[in-house]
């Protein structure tokens, strides 16, 4: 209990931090005395959604990838690393092409039935391949999420909306403002409801028979799972665009520390996964101030460190 504490309270220190860094200068002492109207204005309107849309989208990936390694049973595996996270923003395209008077919300909801969809074609290769090693999970969806990046960029190309689609794979905050980070409170409540479940995913992890044997629905288990991840996935690329491996590396390195018990270490995963990207964003905007480096690049270099260690280390973990 007192590390879980310690953990949150740590989020909240990198989320103060993070209301005040950034190229306008906004002082804990001008808020306080109500001197400045602009600084409050862009603590409200700019600092604080952002904020809220780093540990939203944070927790939320984390807990994604969580769930889709307890349903692959593979340590390897995360929403962009299953075709997940490509397939919705080929979604994202597909209603901005065909319905672009489509609110936020709609949109949201189409890349969130076609990241079902991408989600339920990996799942179905899986079974019908002979897995000898844990590594072939991940590579397989790697070709899957490349097929699917090719069409769409393709479509994007043919149709003058490559820009929009390289915004979609690229995480970025720094236009997410007051009005445009909302949908991503949904994420938290599939997160609250991922916790629920969370005995249901840990049973789930141990195979169809097994799962069976308890008394519990497998396939009705999985698509849960797969909702939560899908939609939690289309919200975040719908406001900010792809987080690259966080939902791959967070779940590693909590099962190191904490086991595999998914109740027990859920919300570690969802603090972690909050605190690393609140300190990459807030790293980003430090490096080359008073300009800034996409969360995309920042979370790519540190999250493809992490990987390499958890692929050349021996480990024991993967399924």
């Amino acid at each position: 209990m007192r590390g879980i504490v310690l953990a949150a309270a740590g989020v909240i220190a990198l989320a103060a931090v993070s209301l005040f860094v950034g190229v306008s200068d906004v002082t804990i002492g001008e808020i306080l005395s109500g001197s400045s109207d602009e600084a409050t204005q862009v603590l409200l309107a700019s600092r604080i959604p952002r904020t809220l849309a780093l540990v939203l989208a944070g927790a939320g990936m984390a807990v994604s990838g969580l769930i889709l390694q307890m349903l692959a049973r593979n340590k390897f595996v995360e929403p962009s690393t299953a075709g997940t996270a490509e397939s919705a923003v080929f979604g994202m395209l597909m209603v901005t092409l065909l319905a672009p008077e489509t609110p936020m919300l709609g949109r949201m909801l189409v890349a969130g039935v076609c990241a079902l969809a991408g989600t339920a074609l990996f799942l179905g290769i899986l079974r019908r391949m002979p897995l000898r090693s844990p590594l072939i999970v991940p590579l397989v969806g790697i070709m899957l999420g490349a097929v699917i990046t090719a069409s769409t960029e393709f479509v994007g190309y043919r149709f003058d909306m490559l820009q929009s689609v390289r915004a979609w794979e690229t995480g970025d905050f720094s236009g997410v403002l007051r009005g445009r980070y909302e949908l991503l409170w949904i994420g938290a409540v599939l997160t609250a409801v991922a916790y629920v479940a969370a005995d249901r995913f840990t049973v789930a992890g141990l195979g169809e028979d097994f799962t069976t044997n308890l008394g519990l629905n497998h396939r009705r288990v999985v698509s849960l799972g797969l909702v939560i991840v899908s939609l939690v996935t289309a919200a975040v690329i719908a406001t900010c665009g792809m987080i690259p491996f966080l939902g791959l590396i967070v779940p590693n390195l909590i099962s190191l520390m904490r086991g595999d018990n998914m109740r027990q270490s859920l919300p570690w995963v969802a603090l972690f996964g909050a605190g690393l990207v609140l300190a990459c964003d807030i790293a980003g905007r430090l490096v080359i101030r008073p300009y800034e480096i996409p969360i995309g690049t920042t979370m790519g270099i540190v999250g493809s460190a992490i990987f390499l260690y958890l692929l050349l280390r021996k480990n024991r973990h993967a399924a």
